[in-house]
């Protein structure tokens, strides 16, 4: 995420009682064909089995203990949704196949909006809503540990009047709608284990009226006219975090393409903005391209089949980093790709075991910007360094100094530290130990944490294995809080 800087009536059934699903899905094609892909899936490494019982309502983040959930690893989410632009109302099935990693009594999932019916391979289940967003799956009898099952969810709602964890985050009007927003986005418009640790595979299908064009994540599928709507298919076959799904509907202009090294685009901008913002925007928007091949020449071989991404007309103040297609408001400019851009490494493929590893994401694409500038024109990273410190450094009872970055607490996950003085920290390191020490190591965390999750903790002993200095005080002095001391262990050559 990139905050926008400048210029830098329902029927709800009773709880407990589940109808019977029905046989088409809210787009009106086959469900049978929705669900085709989650038929065939392959369960991944075995996860560590507990014993019998109900599976934990609440999940491994300390910030957020209701995201996620204990006792499932889901495997691949099909989903398939409805969206009305006049009431706002959203429709949907979702089926995810899932692994138990224990005798599994009970299970559940994060979801926000009304469920309607659940199924367990194709059985109508009981279940019931213990709080506002968690969906308890009671699949009436046990599920055994290590087995491969599917949980077919029906619902529907307006995702715009709900609210979880104090954030609004549905962004929509009545011509056009896009799902983006971190830590928390998953649970207004489908049922998940919402959690970046528990990564899976995606099919989304979105159905609106045929006039609307739909922009997803990774490789296009096929849009399906029927009558007066379309739906169109996306799938993203590589791991993926759930706040990363999203969707965007409306009228946009699209184009497709290869980058110069044979990455195939998707770029869309919305045709509400005026003409002249639409043309500079969609102008900004086609350098994706050349900073994708720019960044896998420095980051090594980017981890998706697809780039590119999507200017909406709708007020928003951040970008997101939504695998293989961030998203931006009308004020999108260069810098800002570079970092969702760089997030596809660092974020989407490389993912945080908790929030409070959010340095890891964000530190490390605010640092990409520092390089890819340098390259272009702009500041040494030498040079930036020495200003940010200068700038900062006579403040030493600021917040920014203050921020514990190995665990800066829920509510300053996206503070100017985690990004500013998170960049500082590669800064230094390129400093101390030189360009090419650090890019080669960077490409080296990108390979062994591909399709993965990692911790703060866990870089920091990866960049100490590969050097013979001891970098333990380095990180202490950067990361744990207070000025650090303008030293060449530091990577500092000036005082303040």
């Amino acid at each position: 995420m990139r905050r926008l800087l400048l210029p830098l009536v329902i029927l709800l059934l009773a709880p407990g009682f589940a109808c019977a699903a029905a046989d088409r899905s809210p787009a009106g094609v086959p469900w049978a064909e929705a669900v085709s892909a989650t038929t065939a899936v392959t369960a991944g490494a075995a996860a560590p089995v507990t014993r019998a019982g109900a599976g934990s309502l609440t999940g491994p983040d300390p910030y957020w203990t209701l995201d996620g959930n204990g006792g499932t690893n889901a495997i691949r989410y099909n989903i398939l949704v409805g969206y009305d632009f006049a009431e706002r109302r959203l429709r949907g099935r979702t089926v995810i196949a899932m692994k138990a990693r224990q005798d599994l009594t009970s299970f559940s999932l994060d979801l926000l909006l009304p469920a309607t019916a659940v199924r367990i391979d194709g059985r109508a289940v009981r279940f019931t809503r213990p709080n506002q967003h968690e969906l308890r799956v009671l699949p009436g009898r046990t599920i055994p540990a290590g087995t491969v099952f599917r949980v077919d969810v029906a619902y529907q709602g307006q995702p715009g009047r709900v609210a979880y964890a104090g954030e609004r985050n549905w962004l929509a009007n009545r011509y056009e709608v896009v799902t983006m927003n971190q830590p928390h986005m998953a649970p207004w418009w489908f049922p998940s284990n919402d959690h970046p640790s528990d990564k899976a595979l995606f099919d989304i299908r979105v159905t609106v009226p045929r006039g609307k064009r739909v922009v997803s994540n990774g490789t296009y599928v096929r849009r399906t006219v029927s009558g007066r709507r379309a739906t169109t298919h996306w799938r993203m076959s590589d791991p993926m975090a759930t706040y990363l799904a999203f969707f965007a509907a409306g009228d946009f202009v699209l184009e497709s393409g290869r980058t110069r090294q044979g990455i195939r685009y998707h770029n869309a901008v919305s045709e509400r903005l005026p003409s002249g913002v639409r043309l500079d925007a969609l102008r900004t928007l086609r350098r994706t391209a050349g900073i994708t091949d720019w960044l896998q020449a420095w980051l090594g071989p980017y981890p998706f089949t697809s780039t590119g991404g999507v200017v909406t007309s709708l007020d928003v103040g951040f970008a997101l980093e939504n695998q293989t297609r961030p998203t931006y408001g009308a004020w999108i400019y260069p810098s800002v790709i570079v970092h969702e851009i760089a997030h596809q490494w660092f974020g989407n493929s490389v993912s945080v075991s908790t929030w409070r590893d959010i340095w890891i994401n964000e530190g490390f694409a605010t640092f990409a910007e520092v390089a890819y500038d340098a390259r272009h024109g702009g500041q040494s990273v030498a040079s930036w360094l020495r200003s940010q410190y200068g700038a900062q450094c006579s403040y030493p009872d600021d917040g920014f100094w203050r921020l514990d970055l190995r665990d800066p607490g829920a509510a300053q996950i996206f503070a100017t530290a985690v990004y500013d003085r998170g960049a500082m920290v590669l800064a230094a390191l390129h400093n101390r130990l030189g360009e090419t020490w650090l890019r080669s190591t960077l490409r080296a965390w990108a390979v062994a944490r591909h399709d993965g999750n990692a911790t703060v903790a866990q870089f920091e002993a990866f960049a100490d294995a590969r050097t013979d200095e001891d970098l333990s005080g380095f990180f202490d002095a950067w990361l744990g809080g207070g000025v650090p001391e303008p030293t060449a262990d530091n990577g500092l050559d000036r005082a303040c």
